[in-house]
Order: C-alpha cells, then structure tokens, then sequence
C-alpha cells in the first residue's frame, strides 16, 4: 500500500482561490455524509469528524483543543487527518494536521466572502490575532488584494505581531470603532461570550465567524443575527451543534428558516449577497467534509 505523506512544505504549492474553486467543486458532488463526536473535559476538547464524498473518498480527522496551551508555548489545536480511497477504502494519506486546518478553515471563510462581502471592499477588521487570524490574513490579502486590514486582539502585543508580518495591517484598540470602519468583519476568538455587538454594525458588511466550536460558545450577539442575513458552510454541522447558532435557535431569536442558505445552494444562486446595504453574518462551521475536499486539493496540486 503506497501511502502519500503531505507535510507543510506543500504549501509552497497551494493557492487560495483555486482552493475556493476546488471547495465549489466538491459541493457539486452528492451530498457528503458526515459525522462528528465530541468529548470534554473542562475547556478541553477531543473533536473527531469523518466525512464520505462519493467521488472523493473518505477523511477522519482528529483534533484536540487545549486552550491552556499558549500559556506553555504549545499549539491550541493538534490533530491528525487521514484520506482513504473512493474506491476501495485503503488509506491514501496522511495529510499535516495544521496545514489542513490551516487551508480549510480560512479557505472556507474566504470563499464565503467572495461571495457575500460588498463589492470593492476596502477595510477588513480580524478580530483575534491567534493561528487563524495569521491565516485569514494570508486568505483575505489573497482574495481582496487591495484591501487594507485592521487587527484587534485581547492583547494589544499579539496584534502587534500578527501586523509585524504584513504591510497595510494595522493595530486596533477599540474594537467598536474598528467595527463601523469595516466592510468585512472576521472573527476566530475563543470566546463563550459575544465579543461583537449588533448594535455596531452599519448597513453593508459582512461578517464571518470562526471561533465557536462548542454549544457553549459564540462570539456575535443576538441583535447581530437579527439585522443579518445568515447563511452557513453546512446546516448539518452547525445549527444543532455550535452555540453562535444553537444558543439563538433554541431561544426563538433564530429559525433554521431564517439561514438563507448554506454551499449546498451555490448552484440554485441562494448563497449571494441580495443587496448593497443589507448585513451578511457567515457562520464557519468547518466540517469534515470540507476537510476531505480540501485534502483532496491539496493532494492534486501536489502531485
């Protein structure tokens, strides 16, 4: 059995908008199978999800989260990722854990923003200067190349070092103010708490957000849900499962009838911006099925 071992040094070779092409053409595909199980112990997370595609394959992956992590100088997020043959199931690769996660959750986001965002955005907040901010800055700057971008952190020094490694990146304090001046807002935070308020946005954005993972976590209010048209990557992975939509349905703030549309809709038109002054919120699920369509990417431009 010949088992192909991708490590970092393929990124070299990747690219963000053929990514975005790439995670279109794998929607156009049946529908995947998914499933996800989740263990806790405290604010620790063992996060398992597998996904099957016929005409790709199938993917397990594996991560666990540790937020106390940083405090030692390890990664928050580990894992391992394992693509296995559409045809007769033997394992194909083992694809690195963060260049995969890396990929897939920016790309996912980008994709999203690609489609939903204003036309000619010019100012795009991150909020949460952490590993995933680092890569929306890579996946943004490539997919709004004349943009200029603002960073807000918890703390004002890892703002510092995510602007450090890019030109028009500048450091934020006050995350409100930074709000009104974006025409895209992302977010990857670990809060259990909304971090941004609904009450802050002006007609035109769009929102992204990351961070939540969990049933118990969120990072936009409720009143941003209701000036916004919502729409997801997959009903499945996120309405019933992560707080940021789980939390607002479950108190009749939301209805699955009020997300417009998740990639599934991309080829009946539904997964578009209907306005120039409306509100777009993206919720990045990031479930194991785009996992396997960007392994699966990856895999191509590799070879």
């Amino acid at each position: 059995m010949n088992v192909r071992m991708i490590g970092p040094e393929a990124e070299a070779q990747l690219d963000w908008l053929a990514l975005c092409r790439a995670i279109e053409a794998g929607h156009a595909l049946p529908r995947a199978e998914v499933a996800d199980t989740f263990l806790y112990r405290g604010a620790d997370t063992l996060l398992s999800r597998a996904a099957w595609i016929d005409g790709l394959g199938q993917l397990v992956k594996t991560a666990t989260i540790f937020p106390g992590n940083g405090a030692v100088g390890l990664p928050t997020v580990n894992g391992s990722a394992a693509v296995y043959s559409d045809g007769d199931g033997t394992l194909s690769a083992i694809v690195d854990f963060h260049l995969l996660t890396k990929w897939k959750t920016a790309g996912d986001s980008l994709c999203a923003a690609l489609r939903l965002a204003p036309k000619g955005a010019e100012t795009i907040l991150i909020v949460g200067a952490g590993t995933v901010g680092r890569s929306l800055r890579a996946a943004y700057g490539a997919g709004f190349p004349g943009a200029r971008f603002l960073v807000w952190n918890r703390t004002r020094a890892g703002a510092e070092a995510l602007a450090a490694g890019w030109p028009d990146t500048e450091v934020v304090d006050d995350l409100e103010a930074a709000v009104g001046r974006a025409d895209i807002v992302t977010s990857a935070t670990m809060a259990t708490e909304p971090v941004l308020r609904g009450d802050w946005l002006r007609a035109g954005q769009h929102i992204d957000l990351i961070g939540a993972y969990r049933p118990d976590m969120r990072e936009a209010d409720d009143e941003a849900l209701r000036r916004a048209r919502v729409f997801v990557d997959s009903r499945e992975t996120t309405l019933g499962h992560i707080g940021e939509l789980k939390i607002p349905l479950e108190a009749g703030v939301l209805t699955e009838a009020d997300v417009v549309a998740e990639y599934y809709d991309l080829p009946s038109g539904a997964f578009a911006r209907g306005s120039e002054d409306e509100i777009t919120l993206f919720k990045n699920g990031g479930g194991a099925h785009l996992d396997l369509m960007v392994a699966r990417y990856i895999l191509d431009a590799v070879s």
